[in-house]
C-alpha cells in the first residue's frame, strides 16, 4: 500500500469516526477541527508499532554478590534458588542466555548453585552416568566381609 493510499484510508476512517461521534454528541463548530485532528492522529498511530521505552532495570542485588555456595540470587526479584533456569522461564519467560544478556553477565555465569552442582555431579558419578558401556568400576579398597 502506497503512502497516498494509506493517507486516504486514514482520512476515510477519521471521517467515519467523526461523523458517528457528531451524530450522537453535540460538538461546538469551533471544536470540530481539533476533534478531527485528534482522531486522525489516533487512527494513524494505530498502524505504527508502539515505541519501546527502554527503562533500564536495576538488579535486585549486585551481580558480583549473587552467587553463593548454596544458592544463587535472582537479579530479577532477589529470591534465592539452587537452580535459576526453571524460575526464569516460568516467571519471566526468559532463557539463561537472555538473562545473561539482559544483565550483561559473562557466558560462564552459573545457573546452578556451586554446591548443588557438585552434589548432583557426585550422585551421577556414583550411579555410573557418563561412563562408556562395558567399562568396569574399580572396587573401593576397604573391609571385605567373609562368606
Amino acid at each position: 500500500m502506497s503512502v497516498s493510499e494509506l493517507f486516504a484510508n486514514y482520512t476515510e476512517l477519521t471521517a467515519d469516526i467523526v461523523s458517528a461521534y457528531v451524530a450522537n454528541n453535540s460538538v461546538p463548530a469551533g471544536d470540530l477541527a481539533e476533534l478531527i485532528a485528534t482522531i486522525h492522529l489516533a487512527v494513524s498511530s494505530l498502524s505504527q508499532p508502539p515505541a519501546l521505552v527502554a527503562d533500564p532495570q536495576t538488579p535486585a542485588v549486585n551481580p558480583r554478590r549473587s552467587v553463593h555456595p548454596d544458592y544463587i540470587i535472582s537479579l530479577e526479584d532477589g529470591k534465592r534458588f539452587k537452580s535459576l533456569k526453571r524460575h526464569l522461564m516460568t516467571h519471566y519467560g526468559m532463557t539463561p542466555e537472555e538473562y545473561r544478556l539482559k544483565w550483561n553477565l559473562p557466558a560462564d555465569y552459573p545457573m546452578v548453585a556451586p554446591n548443588y552442582a557438585a552434589a548432583r555431579s557426585e550422585l551421577a558419578k556414583k550411579m555410573g552416568l557418563g561412563r562408556k558401556r562395558g567399562t568396569k568400576v574399580k572396587a573401593k579398597a576397604g573391609k571385605r566381609s567373609k562368606r
